[in-house]
């Protein structure tokens, strides 16, 4: 596993005793529900068409991962736009 600096802080924090958490107030709860609740919601919806190969290695790679093949394309799709896949 391949650690940020950051995680690697973090890891030794916790190891060393010295992390210090404190209770979420009401307004970060609130904030990580909003986070939640708009990550999760999808409005559009598209229609694509696919190579017959493509299609199937997308329905596999779903099976093997456990979630629908729709699901594993919108998250794919995601993934791309934030920068985390090139």
């Amino acid at each position: 596993m391949n650690d940020t600096s950051e995680e690697s802080s973090i890891l030794d924090a916790i190891e060393h005793d010295e992390l210090n958490l404190r209770t979420p107030t009401s307004e970060d709860i609130q904030q990580v529900k909003q986070i939640a609740k708009n990550s999760l919601t999808k409005n559009k919806s598209i229609t694509i068409r696919l190579y017959e190969h493509d299609y199937t290695g997308i329905q596999k790679k779903a099976m093997e991962l456990g979630m629908p093949y729709q699901t594993l394309i919108s998250s794919l799709i995601h993934r791309y736009i934030e920068g985390e896949l090139k």
